[in-house]
């Protein structure tokens, strides 16, 4: 195994809490300030806390906000362009850049300073942002580029975040504090998609202005990364604030990776859930669009407003699920299911999902299922992704995450592009490539078994 052992400072325990709805409180510990108690209605937060967590969930709520901003950019220039084909050669020729990104990154950062590492990554992002607006605004043709670039920066920056909050809270402060982190990033997509349709029609900005919106909140993540690594390097314990200047060792990210089960099996995991979503998606709009045809056969533009009000209500139910889900639900499922119990809620809905879309291939089942995984995936298998790094090492919380976040999710797209292509070529029906995701979710739920094994064997 190489340099997968965490310090041992970071796996102590900590005073044992019992929950009562609604409020969590701590046995034996100190009593809470406004900010706590105040929070102690959503998670387990403790005395000090408040100040730290609410920053980098205010940092992870901006990033989200400024990639549905990016996304919607996105859209624009690679439809107007005349590119929208590229979308499905998109995920390989991203997995192709992360190929050469990861080792470059993770060189970069066994040589600075934690939030040099994250500051500077952020800001390096932003600054694309301006160069993309200047070029547009003068009118080179972007659409591609900007296409692809947006689905490195989505996985890398956020991925990186979560990095950070890993390494600034023990083990045990991460089970409790990450699931209000995460209503950062539920809120984040939701008032993001709802900011972009009304800044693109109520006061017409182009995509050049909504990138430099991005980039500017991109720039207030870096600050508030500086602000919170502060914060928190004070309040930590000795041994916890000695490591905060520490460079990560030489250990490349793929090395890492395949010389531990443990984040094997997490790389195996995110392959197979993107796999089996992405799947679900393409299920989702070829029943959508059937559904149009039958609807106004004759009529195109009476089939894109069926499809277009569809995927609107869709999105809107799925992001406000998601975001109750993770607001109340995903700390006190943390608590009783704990993250090894967790990890298996995703694909028990999933199979259950896809068993009677297989049987039953109609929009009202599709919707129901799609909006139940898509909403629990953005949730709760967000916090319990980000949760199973705890008791790793602080290279694989930085180098390792990045490379399962941005090259074997990537990686997954491209299996499911090449599911899909073979399905058309075999000419699959609805039910087929139904229970071709049934056969796919056992496999994921037994990865997600193995993987709870090396997570007990961890000791966590």
């Amino acid at each position: 195994m190489v340099n997968n052992e965490r310090p041992e400072y970071q796996s102590r325990p900590e005073m044992r809490t019992h929950s009562s709805f609604p409020q969590f409180k701590t046995v034996g510990d100190k009593p809470k300030g406004p900010l706590e108690k105040a929070l102690s209605f959503f998670a387990d937060v403790r005395v000090g806390e408040a100040p730290g967590v609410l920053l980098l969930t205010a940092n992870v709520f901006l990033l989200l906000f400024a990639y549905y901003l990016l996304k919607t950019a996105r859209e624009a220039l690679i439809l107007a362009e005349g590119g929208a084909s590229i979308k499905a050669y998109s995920a390989a020729g991203q997995a192709a850049l992360l190929m050469l990104l990861v080792p470059v990154y993770g060189v970069i950062a066994s040589k600075v300073k934690r939030v040099k590492l994250i500051t500077g990554l952020t800001t390096f992002f932003a600054s694309h942002l301006l160069v993309f607006s200047v070029l547009g605004t003068q009118g080179y043709q972007e659409g591609v580029a900007f296409y692809i670039w947006v689905g490195i920066f989505n996985v890398f920056v956020i991925s990186q975040i979560w990095a950070f909050a890993n390494d600034v809270y023990t083990e045990a402060q991460g089970k409790r504090l990450f699931p209000i982190i995460g209503v950062g990033s539920s809120l984040g997509a939701w008032l993001g998609a709802e900011a972009a349709g009304r800044l693109v029609g109520s006061f017409s900005l182009t995509p050049y202005q909504l990138q430099l919106l991005a980039a500017a909140i991109l720039v207030s993540c870096a600050v508030i990364t500086i602000v919170v690594n502060g914060i928190e390097t004070k309040r930590a314990t000795p041994e916890m604030a000695a490591h905060a200047d520490d460079k990560l060792s030489s250990a490349g990210a793929f090395e890492l990776i395949f010389k531990s089960r443990y984040l094997t099996w997490i790389a195996a995991l995110t392959v197979l859930l993107n796999v089996v979503n992405s799947t679900g998606e393409f299920l989702l709009g070829t029943v959508v669009a059937e559904q149009a045809r039958a609807f106004a056969p004759a009529d195109l533009a009476a089939q894109k407003r069926f499809i277009g009000e569809f995927y609107g209500r869709f999105f809107g139910i799925v992001n406000l699920l998601g975001f109750l889900f993770q607001t109340f639900g995903v700390s006190r499922l943390f608590a009783f299911l704990g993250v090894r119990g967790a990890v298996y809620v995703l694909p028990s809905i999933a199979l259950v999902s896809y068993s009677v879309l297989a049987v039953a291939p109609i929009l009202g089942v599709v919707r129901i299922a799609k909006t139940l995984e898509n909403a629990t995936d953005y949730s709760l298998q967000n916090t319990v992704k980000q949760a199973l790094y705890l008791p790793t090492s602080r290279e694989a919380k930085y180098k390792a995450k990045a490379a399962i976040d941005t090259f074997f999710m990537r990686f997954g797209d491209v299996i499911q592009a090449g599911i899909v292509k073979l399905g058309a070529e075999l000419s699959f029906s609805i039910p087929a490539f139904a229970w071709l995701n049934v056969a796919l979710t056992v496999v994921w739920l037994g990865i997600a078994s193995r993987l709870s094994a090396e997570h007990r064997r961890m000791g966590f």
